[in-house]
């Protein structure tokens, strides 16, 4: 739901996966080079008039690539199994050589120095999520051969984790803003949520600084060029999980000529409507829980009645009796999300179900929802800003007006409902970034800018829930050098989860340069 600032499914698997094993859950049976110049330039807008002006902006005497942080000194030391450094880049791009925060950066060596090839950047999605934790798990889930000839690259984007975040208030804040029940009927009740929407925005900035104005999606591309230059590369290799694909794609649009080999999977085609985007979405959740339906009459000991309507019909009970309940119970949905992210989960959703509805409560969703916000839940602290910071790089990012009327609003309700009548709900209750006052200075809006970069491999899911197959189709026709791979399955983004069809295909492509031929299904 990239235009509403909530707790929203577009992480990738493999973050959840990583943190499921790091918590002890059995899963058995169950995620400085010399710059070439710029030919060719993506399409962007101008600042819109909530833009909040920038330190530097079009007097800035430096050119983004003439910035000094390309020529910066900066060391790798071990943290752990990996190696980590810390890079310096500028508040506002606008500003090249003005004030500056920090980018967090681990590393995973290539395990044959001597055929190395270069770096291999990732991102695991979010927007928001820690691309340092998905190194470690990165190096059990990608082929021998790609770590062989690749020193893989975790960072966390600006505003995210360990690099300069934002921060936006205690947990108390937080659960009152991600989790409190909140109902639109009324044109009162509208701004009433641009409001609380503002007021929020107001206090990240208040405990963020100018972190919270820049960032973006396109500031966070050009920090991925300046890692590219500081490791030697004269091209990027990069490998991103759902958002992480319009990270990639949005580098290519700026920098088309230093594209390396690309790989985009679980695609999110950002420059669609928006509020297109969260209606089919919501549709792909429910297409995943329809194929959880099925799946579970087959298997011994499941809650649910027979037939795939009725089955339906108490999914949707738990997730209204939890919406209605206390906080915990707000989490339980959160908690049957994440577990159609990846069908070697669907035993623990059964489990799930089977205990809310026995009692209206659920460890096993608890747990799994409070992972997924990174929520103590003893403290009601959140140990991570994965959320405070998809809110505020996704209202960064909008290109939505929003729903300037109460019968525009119902409009989008009611098409949220037939596309998602189970999770349509939790698409909802907010007018979104309507109230949100900052917005990207150079937001990318079209990527006919990326028409000459180097093949790029698009992955697709067939029955990804978070980002739709009909997605990868479309990013794969905006990036004209682009070529799809399908993997014809359930569950969100494919390499390193699915099957050995995609692995050999995404380690032919990075290692070899051969590009899986048009039309591939694995």
């Amino acid at each position: 739901m990239p235009s509403r600032p909530a707790p929203r499914p577009l992480a990738s698997v493999t973050r959840l996966a990583a943190g499921l094993m790091a918590a002890g859950l059995a899963l058995a049976g169950c995620t400085t080079g010399t710059q070439p110049a710029q030919t060719e330039g993506p399409s962007v807008e101008s600042p819109t008039p909530a833009s909040s002006p920038g330190t530097g902006g079009a007097g800035a005497a430096v050119a983004p690539e003439d910035s000094r942080v390309y020529d910066q000194e900066y060391a790798w030391s071990r943290c752990g199994d990996l190696e980590c450094a810390t890079i310096q880049v500028p508040v506002d791009w606008a500003d090249p050589d003005g004030d500056t925060i920090e980018i967090a950066l681990n590393r995973y060596p290539a395990t044959d120095e001597d055929a190395r090839l270069g770096s291999l950047l990732i991102n695991p999605g979010g927007p928001g999520a820690s691309g340092l934790d998905l190194t470690a798990a990165f190096a059990t889930m990608a082929g021998e051969r790609v770590l062989a000839r690749y020193d893989v690259i975790g960072f966390d984007p600006r505003g995210v984790g360990l690099s300069t975040p934002v921060d936006c208030g205690d947990g108390e804040t937080l659960d009152s803003f991600f989790l409190a029940e909140a109902t639109i009927e009324s044109e009162a009740d509208l701004e009433a949520s641009r409001a609380s929407v503002a007021d929020f925005a107001a206090s990240c900035r208040e405990l963020s600084g100018p972190v919270v104005e820049n960032a973006d999606t396109t500031s966070a591309a050009r920090d991925m060029d300046v890692i590219r230059a500081l490791v030697g590369d004269d091209r990027l290799n990069y490998l991103g999980y759902s958002y992480g694909t319009q990270l990639g794609a949005t580098y290519a649009a700026l920098y088309p000529e230093r594209v390396g080999r690309m790989v985009l999977d679980g695609a999110f085609d950002f420059l669609l409507p928006e509020d297109e985007i969260s209606v089919t979405q919501a549709a792909g959740f429910e297409s995943a829980l329809g194929a959880f339906l099925d799946w579970c009459p087959e298997q011994e000991g499941c809650p649910l009645a027979d037939g795939r309507e009725a089955a339906r019909a108490q999914v949707q009970g738990v997730v209204e009796d939890s919406l209605a309940g206390d906080t915990e119970q707000v989490v339980q949905v959160f908690g049957i999300i994440q577990m159609l992210y990846d069908d070697a989960l669907w035993s623990y959703l059964s489990l799930g179900l089977e205990q809310a509805l026995d009692s209206g409560r659920s460890e096993v969703l608890q747990l799994l929802g409070n992972y997924y916000l990174d929520r103590d839940p003893q403290s009601g602290e959140y140990t991570s800003n994965t959320h405070v910071a998809s809110a505020s790089i996704g209202c960064l990012d909008s290109l939505a007006t929003g729903q300037d009327s109460l019968e525009e609003y119902q409009a989008f309700q009611d098409a949220l409902r037939d596309a998602s009548p189970t999770f349509a709900a939790t698409y909802g209750g907010s007018t979104g970034c309507e109230g949100w006052p900052y917005r990207a200075q150079e937001p990318v809006t079209s990527l006919d800018g990326a028409s000459s970069a180097g093949p790029i491999v698009v992955i697709g899911t067939t029955n990804d829930p978070a980002t739709p197959y009909a997605w990868a189709e479309s990013l794969t026709d905006r990036l004209a050098s682009a070529t799809l791979l399908t993997f014809e399955g359930e569950g969100h983004t494919a390499y390193g989860r699915s099957n050995q069809c995609i692995l050999d295909a995404v380690d032919d492509y990075l290692v070899d340069g051969t590009v899986p031929a048009e039309g591939t299904v694995c």
